[in-house]
């Protein structure tokens, strides 16, 4: 399903929100025996379902980003969005700022394609999430493309906090201002369709994002942020995930996951 109106998203820093302290280091990776469950893999793609509960082109795509989701270094999420509710189902899921976040990337890009189910890998190259083939060729070149961009990232929790420690960018290397994402994601949804395109069937969803805040900049420095845990607790969440993406919705260049107890 093709939308085609576009609007811009704005993107603010929202350090109060949260109380979140953030600090600059020379070296902020996280001791072992410090950190409960720090990120050991680096992510090579961060993939973004776009989907609705009112497309039937979409559960396929739902599919594919749940067989994604096994792979530990692929961050596969799911973000519905709300602009198809006019066609009889309201999505239970959608939100407006997962909506918004879709068209930006169709502002980034320049093409103004905004269609469900649309997969946006690494922030940059956009394919038909029902399509494993096209995903997997956009895995292989994006992650090329961006491997010399690449920051270190860590993210863990210890106690009732969430830090979030970011490397400083390589050198000579030219970077742009990058904004820090944070996510908190429900694992997994079932829903019953009552109505509309999937009326009578029961769509599960994987990886669901049900907040993403701008938290920050990243300028190129070495840098440490601490949330209070609690801040960032929704009802039927278990993880969050943070992404440091350049610009407002241009290349994602670090992604790491951590659960939320």
């Amino acid at each position: 399903m093709l939308l085609s109106k576009l609007t811009a998203i704005s993107v603010t820093t929202c350090v109060a929100l949260f109380g979140i302290q953030a600090a600059f280091a020379q070296d902020t990776q996280p001791a072992a025996d410090d950190a409960i469950g720090p990120q050991a893999v680096p992510a090579r793609a961060v993939i973004e379902l776009f989907t609705s509960q009112g497309c039937s082109s979409c559960p396929p795509a739902d599919i594919v980003l749940q067989s994604y989701a096994n792979d530990p270094t692929v961050i596969a999420l799911s973000f519905p969005v709300d602009y198809w509710d006019y066609l009889g189902w309201k999505d239970t899921l959608g939100s407006a700022r997962n909506s918004e976040r879709q068209r930006a990337y169709a502002k980034a890009r320049g093409d103004g394609a905004i269609y469900t189910p649309q997969v946006v890998v690494n922030g940059t190259t956009h394919v038909n999430g029902a399509q494993t083939a096209d995903i997997k060729s956009a895995i292989e070149q994006t992650s090329k493309t961006l491997a010399p961009n690449r920051v270190p990232l860590w993210f863990w929790q210890e106690r009732n906090t969430l830090n979030i420690a970011a490397g400083a960018a390589g050198t000579g290397r030219n970077f742009k201002e990058a904004t820090i994402w944070l996510g908190v994601v429900q694992s997994s949804a079932s829903v019953d369709i009552k109505r509309g395109e999937n009326a009578g069937k029961t769509l599960v969803y994987t990886n669901v994002v049900r907040e993403m805040t701008p938290i920050g900049l990243w300028k190129g420095q070495a840098m440490k942020i601490q949330i209070p845990r609690a801040a960032v607790m929704m009802a039927d969440t278990q993880k969050s995930i943070v992404l440091i993406q350049e610009g407002k919705a241009g290349p994602i260049i670090a992604a790491a996951w951590t659960g939320l107890f």
